[in-house]
């Protein structure tokens, strides 16, 4: 008898697995996959819980990636039902976790089920790598297995992150890239001193402004094909004591970059750090690279993907590069096609985060038919 992927959604649902915690979703995943045939490993650091469980030794290698952590409730109070017990109301289903992404991961272990039952003699191998960390700061989680597995040389072809890509329609969008992403933390020093005697100080904000407003009004890099183009924001200004007759000593300015492809990381520090210098010498910048830009590479898996939506869901999905990151760039530089599909992200990280229902069968169609495609002997 096969796995209710309804059941396994709300199985794993119920677990209050908030970052890094993984609740026991994970072992839960393995009861089903082990009998037939898996075998899985942890590969566990730290306070994060990452399980690798594959089956086949063969190539090609199919991979489908995930997290079983979700970001905190919230006040509960706030939620028409309490936010870990899955609650059906006007065809919708309501749980922290059931866009983001819980619901995939129950998918597609029910396919891989579905589809070693009907194909017991498929080509090449399957894996699942589910990790406790992608909410968080990700260090422990899938960067750390995939540099593992990269050490081993396993090698893989496809890999379809089951993060919620689509929009308004279950099957409306692939994600099929993503943009990179750079924080900067600008740190302005000037003279502290009375408003009253500007000569005797020296005003921080001034600066910062003038360079807030000419990294504001950059062009930054070129067009690429699929992506939009590269933009800058601030997210915080700091300065000031509270006192109106103060000039402060310091004025902190944080901000991200999303960059597409025609850019490097390198390249836009550079870039920023020569207009910040056109403006003050007294400056520093704390820099983090939270993502480099990528694009999949190949069209098998896309095309083998697009068909299955277009099948199950009748529409035509389209590309998208939009939106923020997910472990795909680490599962990127290791394995050449990567797409993210998942169903509907209007609620993720919402009070009542949902679904439609009807999602969760038709979602586990679509992976059935694009292991299908790809792996039936």
């Amino acid at each position: 008898m096969s796995t209710s992927p309804y059941e396994l959604t709300c199985e794993i649902l119920s677990r209050r697995s908030i970052t890094p915690n993984d609740a026991g979703c994970q072992d839960k995943i393995v009861q089903v996959l082990e009998p037939l045939g898996f075998k899985a490993e942890r590969i566990h650091r730290n306070d994060t819980q990452n399980l690798w469980i594959r089956k086949g030794e063969e190539g090609p290698l199919f991979i489908f990636a995930g997290h079983t952590d979700v970001v905190p409730s919230g006040d509960e109070s706030l939620w028409d039902s309490p936010a870990f017990t899955p609650t059906i109301r006007d065809g919708r289903l309501y749980a922290r976790g059931v866009a983001d992404m819980k619901t995939s991961i129950a998918c597609f272990t029910c396919a891989v089920e579905r589809f070693i039952k009907v194909h017991p003699n498929h080509r090449g191998s399957i894996a699942l790598l589910l990790t406790s960390d992608e909410e968080g700061d990700g260090y422990d989680g899938t960067t750390f297995v995939v540099d593992t597995l990269a050490s081993r040389n396993i090698q893989p072809r496809w890999c379809i992150v089951g993060e919620p890509s689509c929009s308004r329609l279950l099957g409306d969008a692939i994600k099929n890239g993503r943009r990179g992403s750079l924080n900067g933390k600008l740190t302005v020093r000037g003279i502290q001193g009375h408003v009253a005697y500007p000569e005797k100080v020296s005003n921080p904000i001034h600066p910062a402004g003038q360079i807030v407003s000419e990294l504001a009004t950059t062009t930054w890099g070129k067009t690429y094909p699929g992506f939009p183009m590269t933009s800058f924001q601030v997210s915080n200004i700091h300065a000031g004591t509270g006192a109106v007759n103060v000039v402060p000593a310091d004025c902190t300015v944080t901000f991200n970059i999303r960059f597409n492809p025609s850019l490097t990381a390198e390249a836009l520090i550079q870039q920023i750090e020569g207009i910040c210098a056109k403006y003050t010498s007294n400056y520093s910048i704390e820099w983090k690279i939270s993502a480099t830009p990528f694009a999949t590479k190949g069209e098998e898996l896309s095309k083998a993907l697009s068909q299955a939506i277009t099948k199950v869901c009748g529409i035509k999905p389209e590309f998208s590069t939009s939106g923020g990151t997910s472990d795909a760039r680490f599962i990127s530089r290791w394995c050449p096609e990567v797409v993210e599909f998942g169903p509907t992200n209007e609620t993720i990280h919402k009070i009542n985060e949902n679904i439609p229902v009807d999602q969760i069968d038709k979602l586990t169609d679509i992976y059935y038919k694009t292991l299908e495609t790809l792996l039936a002997s």
